[in-house]
C-alpha cells in the first residue's frame, strides 16, 4: 500500500514538473522567434542598462513590457529606442521579426554597417543620427510596404544601388548629411508616392531630372554636386537647391516622346544671368527676339542703375538726425533704414526640439511654405491665376498678445532713451512694465511687412514661438494692431557680444578666454539646433556679434532666429544691399563683403545656405580670438578685412599669438588657442562644400574644452572679470602656456 502511494506521488510530481515547464512555451506572451531575435539584439547593443526589462536569454518582451517594445497578438510590432545613448550594432537576427512595422533607433551611437536582413514588412525605418557606415543596403528593395525611410546624419558612402523600383509606397525619404556619391538611380522614377525627399549635404552628381514627375511637396538637394537644369515641375514646390553647379540660360528641349510637364507648363524664359530655380519666371508662349546674352546685359544694366539709385536714396534717408527717431516712431511707426543685412530663407521652423527623430508628419513639421512673393510674372500669366481667399490665421496661443498702448507705455512712447538698436526690419526698444518686468520690443518696419499682410505676421509669430533652445532668444509676445507689427523678446541686460568686444569702456572688463570659448560653443549649439534640430532646417542668414546677446552669466542667446521667414521683400532687399556693396568694392578696389560677415557665395548670388551661416559663425569666432571688427577701414589696407588678414596666419603658432586680442593680456592656453583657430579655418573656407556642418563644429569645440580642462585653468570669474586667483602670476603663466 505504501509502495503504491509512493509510486503515485512520484507520478504526480513527475507530471507536475512536466506541466510546470510547459506554460513557458505554450502560454508565453511573445512569439519565441521574436523573443530570441530581441535577445540577440540586446547582446549586440552591449546589454545597456537603460533598456529596462530586456534580457539576452529566456525573455518575454510582450509579457514583461520591455522598454520601447510594442506587441500585438504575441508578435512584436514596434521597436522605438530613440535617444537612449545606445552603442554597438543592430545585430544580424532581425529577419524573424516578420510582424515588425516600425523600427526607430535614431539619435544613438550605433556603428558598423546597416544589416542586410532588416525585417521586410517594415513601414517606418528610422536610423538617423548614428554612426552607420558602408552602403545603403540593397535589401531595402524587398520592403514593399515601406512608407518612411530616414538614414540621415550617418556616415554612409558610395553610390545608391538602383533598388527603389518596388518601393511605390515610400512617401518620405531622408538620406541627408551622409557621404553618398554618384548619380541618382533611375528607379527613383518609380517612387510614385514620394512627397518629402531630403538629399542635402551629400556628394551626389548628375542631374535631378529623374525626380521631375514625382508628386513631391518638399525637396532638399542643397550642398551636393548636381548639375544641369531644375525641372520646371519642381519649381513650385518647397525646394532647397543652393550649393550645386546648376546650369544657367535656356534649358535644352526634352527628348522626343517626353510627356509634358505635369506641374507647370510655363516655358522657361531666357536669361543667362538668372537663377535656374526661379519659380516665378514669366510664362508667355511667344518667342523672344532677344538672345540670352542680350537679356543678361539688360538685366545687369538695370540692376546697376537700380542699385546706384537705391544706394543714394538710402544715403539720403540715413542723414535724418537721431532726434527725429522718436517723432517718427510716434507718428508713422516707420523705422530708419539700416545698413545691416539680416535675412532668413522662407523655411518654416520646426514645432519642437525633438524633430531630429523621424516624425516628419506633413501636418506637423513639413507644412508647405507660404506663397513665394518673390515670383515675377507677366500680365497674361497673372490673369490666369485664380483668386484665392486666404484663410484667417488664428492668433498664437503660446505667447502673450500685447496692445500698442501697453508697449507705448512700457517704452516711453518708443523714446530714443529706450532705443537699444536697429536692424534691417526695425528697431529694438527696452520696455519696462508696471510689474517690474523688462523685455525687448522689436518694431517691424511697415515697409518690410505692410499692414495688409497681418496673416503672414501671425503665421511668422506662431512659427518663431516654436523655437525653443537654451541659446536662442525666446519670443514671449507680439502685437498686431492698427497695421503695426511688433515682437516681444526676453531682455538680456549684458547687451550684445559686439558691445563687449568693441564698445568697452573703463567700467567694463574684457572677456577672459574661457568666456569666449563658452560664447562660441553656445552660439554653435544654437546654430546646430536651427540647422539640424529643426525640420525643415532654418537658415539664420544674419550671424554676427551684434545678434549674439549675453545674459548675466555671459551665456549667448542668438537673436532674430526665424524673423525673416515671412518677410516678403527681404531677399530682394538683401541682394540689393549686397549688390551695392559689390559695386562699391569694385569702385573702391576693395573686397568689402557685407561688412565682413558674408560668405563669398552670398555676395556673388545673393543665395544663403546652411554653409553661409557656418562661414559667418567662423567670422564671429575670429572676432572672439582677435577682438577686431570683421571689417575696419581705419586699419592698414591689408588688415581691413579680418578674414583676408587672419586666414593665412591661423596655422602659424607664432603669428597666431600676435593676432590674439591684446585685452587677454596673454592669459590663454596655447593649445586651446591653436585648436580654436583650427575650427575657424574650417568655417571660413571659400568653398561652401568644404565647410563642416554645425554639429561637427560643436563636437570640435566640446573636445577643445575637454582637452584643455578649462575649468581648472580659469583666471578671473566667468563674467569676464580679470581678477586674479591666489596663485602666482608665474604659475598662471606656466599653466596657460603648457
Amino acid at each position: 500500500m505504501v509502495k503504491n502511494w509512493r509510486k503515485g506521488l512520484v507520478l504526480v510530481l513527475f507530471t507536475l514538473c512536466i506541466l510546470g515547464f510547459k506554460p513557458r512555451c505554450s502560454n508565453a506572451a511573445t512569439d519565441q522567434g521574436d523573443a530570441s531575435a530581441l535577445g540577440l539584439m540586446f547582446g549586440s547593443l552591449n546589454s545597456p542598462p537603460q533598456l529596462t526589462g530586456w534580457t539576452a536569454n529566456n525573455g518575454d518582451p510582450c509579457g514583461q513590457s520591455w522598454k520601447g517594445v510594442t506587441c500585438s497578438d504575441q508578435r512584436v510590432t514596434e521597436i522605438k529606442l530613440s535617444n537612449l545613448g545606445l552603442s554597438g550594432s543592430m545585430g544580424y537576427s532581425l529577419q524573424s521579426l516578420t510582424s515588425l512595422k516600425e523600427l526607430d533607433l535614431s539619435n544613438n551611437n550605433l556603428a558598423g554597417d546597416i544589416p542586410y536582413n532588416i525585417p521586410q514588412n517594415l513601414q517606418r525605418l528610422n536610423l538617423a543620427f548614428n554612426q552607420f557606415t558602408g552602403n545603403v543596403p540593397y535589401s531595402i528593395n524587398q520592403m514593399h510596404s515601406l512608407q518612411h525611410l530616414n538614414l540621415a546624419h550617418n556616415q554612409l558612402q558610395n553610390q545608391l544601388s538602383d533598388m527603389f523600383g518596388p518601393l511605390s509606397s515610400l512617401s518620405t525619404l531622408d538620406l541627408s548629411f551622409n557621404s553618398l556619391t554618384g548619380d541618382l538611380p533611375e528607379s527613383f522614377k518609380n517612387l510614385t508616392s514620394m512627397n518629402y525627399m531630403y538629399l542635402q549635404n551629400n556628394q551626389f552628381t548628375g542631374t535631378i531630372d529623374v525626380l521631375a514627375n514625382l508628386p513631391l511637396e518638399t525637396l532638399y538637394v542643397s550642398n551636393n554636386r548636381f548639375t544641369g537644369w531644375i525641372p520646371d515641375q519642381l519649381k513650385s514646390i518647397n525646394l532647397q537647391k543652393d550649393g550645386n553647379s546648376w546650369s544657367l540660360g535656356v534649358a535644352p528641349p526634352p527628348p522626343p516622346g517626353t510627356p509634358p510637364a505635369t506641374r507647370n507648363n510655363r516655358h522657361r524664359e531666357p536669361g543667362g544671368n538668372r537663377s535656374p530655380s526661379d519659380s516665378g519666371s514669366s510664362g508667355g508662349g511667344s518667342k523672344s527676339g532677344i538672345g540670352g546674352g542680350g537679356i543678361a546685359g539688360i538685366v545687369i544694366s538695370v540692376l546697376i542703375v537700380g542699385a546706384i539709385v537705391a544706394f543714394f536714396l538710402v544715403k539720403r534717408r540715413s542723414r535724418k538726425p537721431s532726434s527725429d527717431i522718436e517723432k517718427h516712431d510716434n507718428q508713422s511707426f516707420v523705422p530708419l533704414p539700416s545698413n545691416e543685412v539680416q535675412e532668413m530663407k522662407s523655411i518654416q521652423p520646426a514645432s519642437s526640439v525633438d524633430t531630429k527623430t523621424f516624425d516628419t508628419s506633413p501636418s506637423i513639421n513639413l507644412r508647405p511654405p507660404p506663397v513665394d512673393r518673390h515670383k515675377s510674372f507677366d500680365e497674361e500669366d497673372f490673369s490666369k491665376k485664380p483668386i484665392v481667399v486666404k484663410k484667417a490665421v488664428p492668433a498664437p496661443d503660446n505667447v502673450t498678445s500685447y496692445s500698442i498702448a501697453d508697449l507705448q507705455m512700457a517704452t516711453g512712447s518708443f523714446s530714443v532713451e529706450n532705443l537699444l538698436g536697429e536692424g534691417s526690419f526695425g528697431r529694438v526698444y527696452r520696455a519696462q512694465f508696471d510689474d517690474g518686468k523688462v523685455l525687448a520690443v522689436k518694431k517691424i518696419d511697415s515697409t518690410a511687412l505692410p499692414s495688409e499682410m497681418s496673416d503672414n505676421f501671425l503665421e511668422m509669430v506662431s512659427n518663431i514661438s516654436e523655437l525653443h533652445h537654451t541659446n536662442v532668444t525666446e519670443l514671449v509676445g507680439y502685437c498686431s494692431e492698427h497695421g503695426q507689427h511688433l515682437l516681444v523678446y526676453h531682455f538680456h541686460k549684458n547687451g550684445s557680444l559686439h558691445d563687449f568686444l568693441h564698445l568697452s569702456d573703463e567700467y567694463s572688463k574684457p572677456l577672459i578666454w574661457n568666456s569666449r570659448v563658452k560664447i562660441a560653443l553656445g552660439t554653435a549649439r544654437a546654430l546646430e539646433y536651427l540647422h539640424e534640430g529643426c525640420s525643415p532646417s532654418v537658415v539664420h542668414k544674419n550671424i554676427k556679434s551684434a545678434n549674439i546677446l549675453l545674459d548675466a552669466e555671459l551665456n549667448p542667446n542668438l537673436s532674430d532666429s526665424g524673423l525673416a521667414t515671412f518677410i516678403p521683400n527681404a531677399d530682394q532687399a538683401n541682394f540689393l544691399l549686397l549688390f551695392q556693396l559689390t559695386i562699391l568694392s569694385v569702385l573702391n578696389r576693395d573686397d568689402v563683403t557685407m561688412s565682413g560677415y558674408g560668405a563669398p557665395e552670398v555676395t556673388m548670388s545673393g543665395q544663403y545656405s546652411l554653409k553661409s551661416d557656418v562661414y559667418s559663425f567662423g567670422v564671429v569666432m575670429l572676432e572672439l580670438l582677435t577682438g577686431r571688427n570683421p571689417f575696419d577701414s581705419t586699419r592698414p589696407r591689408l588688415e581691413q578685412s579680418l578674414v583676408r588678414w587672419a586666414t593665412p596666419q591661423l596655422h602659424d603658432i607664432d603669428a597666431l599669438s600676435k593676432m590674439v586680442d591684446p585685452a587677454l593680456e596673454g592669459l590663454y592656453p596655447v593649445k586651446s588657442l591653436s585648436r580654436f583657430a583650427d575650427v575657424i579655418a574650417l568655417c571660413v573656407q571659400p568653398e561652401p562644400e568644404f565647410r563642416p556642418p554645425m554639429s561637427e563644429v560643436v563636437e570640435a569645440l566640446v573636445r577643445l574644452v575637454q582637452r584643455a580642462n578649462m575649468s581648472k585653468r580659469t583666471i578671473g570669474s566667468d563674467q569676464g572679470a580679470s581678477q586674479r586667483t591666489d596663485t602666482s602670476v608665474a604659475d598662471e603663466t606656466h599653466d596657460y602656456m603648457s
